[in-house]
């Protein structure tokens, strides 16, 4: 009866947000409280299930996931990643063009969410395209696919950070294996399968004419536009490596290293970083800085509610006990935990178009098959982000801005985009299980 009420409540939500059309922040409140009646949680309790499910998922999420898109936003306002992109177009040339623009999408979108980074970097990829009469669509798969694999791979990305919170896996770990990963997905994604793209024709591009430049600031220069955009990165791979490389470090020097590598601290530090290298020392107030970050939190809203919403149903499955049941079903199936992970999560994107919602919810569904089968938790991490990215079709909110943007027909739109998504998927999946033989 439990796997009936769930996989009801599941399509449900599904209809809900993909036919109906239903935020899914209020889908997710129902759904929940509809799964806490049919599992048998006691009414005057399951408000505070909900509540306590609410509270569990972002207390230790908020503060990173705000403050990255509070530095992705500044990033893209001060102009370091319009400097980042025309840097490494200039260094790979027109030969090579394609390559510089994906690694320009895979070092902007490292701190910038997908939909800012994308609308920041596409009239890069015109501007190119019609100063050296180039097909569009070839030149931006490449962009897109770096664009789209460090949304769903690397932190400080929600979804990854989020997961990463819900396995308690190490963050400096899933961002050096995601980074292992990321590098094969995208090449394969972008350039590779780019060149079966060429003689996609786009209609008249119009979205993105030239506007007057801001010359209120200063622009920040190339080393300071690098150095601010990906220096989360680094500290975070240092707070990892430390460890590693000096492994009688003890006392107070391995405390202070656990205090500086915690995600929330090294966002800290690299805002507060930021704040001085992309805003004052550009000439702008501290008014005018916090007022970038005020807009940055109100984008984020939304997405912090999703996330909310699955920690909800996460902890009425938990405390219902059907989690532990499902476990045990998923452990007679003939499949890897990490294939299993992944292909929960490339069902429910594919269903419900969110590639967040789709790996919060794999997440919660298939979190005690991880405890009790010991299976590398960053892993699992990297599997469910990269189901989550499977087969980007109508449902999902990028496919139509790539489709709008790039004044493409539905059926071109399906040739590249939806097809560069699941490369993406797939390839990810691959890298896990080659990372997972090895460890």
């Amino acid at each position: 009866m439990s796997f009936i009420v769930i996989i009801c409540c599941l399509v449900l939500l599904v209809v809900l947000i993909s036919w109906f059309k239903v935020n899914a922040f209020l889908s997710f409140i129902l759904v929940s409280l509809l799964a806490g009646v049919g599992l048998g949680i006691p009414l005057d309790t399951l408000p505070k299930t909900v509540e306590t499910g609410i509270g569990n998922i972002l207390g230790g999420l908020t503060l990173i996931i705000v403050l990255g898109a509070m530095l992705g936003k500044l990033v893209a306002e001060s102009g370091a990643a319009r400097t980042i992109a025309d840097a490494m177009v200039s260094a790979f040339g027109l030969g090579r063009i394609q390559w510089g623009l994906m690694l320009t999408g895979f070092i902007v979108g490292i701190p910038i969410f997908y939909n800012i980074g994308f609308v920041l970097l596409v009239p890069l990829i015109f501007s190119v395209v019609g100063q050296y009469k180039l097909p569009a669509v070839y030149m931006a798969i490449s962009m897109l696919a770096a664009l789209s694999v460090t949304h769903g791979f690397l932190p400080p990305h929600p979804s990854p950070v989020a997961l990463v919170a819900l396995f308690d896996a190490n963050i400096g770990m899933t961002l050096i294996y995601g980074m292992m990963i990321a590098v094969p997905a995208i090449v394969l994604a972008g350039p590779v399968f780019g060149r079966t793209l060429r003689h996609i024709k786009t209609g008249q591009l119009t979205l993105f004419e030239k506007k007057e430049a801001d010359d209120t600031y200063d622009k920040p220069g190339r080393v300071n536009s690098f150095f601010s955009a990906i220096l989360p990165v680094f500290l975070l791979i240092a707070a990892t490596a430390i460890p590693f490389a000096f492994p009688r470090l003890g006392g107070g020097a391995s405390e202070t290293v656990a205090f500086l590598g915690a995600p929330s601290i090294v966002m800290l530090v690299t805002l507060a970083t930021a704040t001085y290298t992309l805003g004052i020392r550009q000439g702008r107030s501290i008014q005018a800085v916090m007022n970038v970050y005020v807009e940055a939190v109100r984008d984020i809203a939304p997405l912090l509610l999703i996330i909310a919403g699955s920690g909800m149903f996460k902890q009425v499955m938990e405390e219902s006990g059907v989690s532990n049941e499902i476990a045990a079903a998923l452990q007679q199936l003939p499949f890897h935990p990490l294939v299993l992970g992944w292909l929960m999560a490339a069902v429910i994107r594919v269903c419900i178009g969110s590639a967040t919602v789709a790996g919060l919810t794999a997440a919660g569904i298939i979190l005690p098959l991880v405890a009790q089968t010991g299976v590398n938790s960053s892993l699992m991490v990297l599997s469910i982000g990269a189901g989550s990215l499977m087969f980007s079709h109508v449902n999902d909110s990028g496919f139509w801005l790539y489709k709008e943007y790039f004044n493409l027909s539905l059926k071109d739109t399906f040739r590249s985009w939806s097809i560069m998504e699941t490369i993406v998927s797939v390839v990810g999946l691959i890298g896990v299980m080659i990372i997972n033989a090895f460890l």
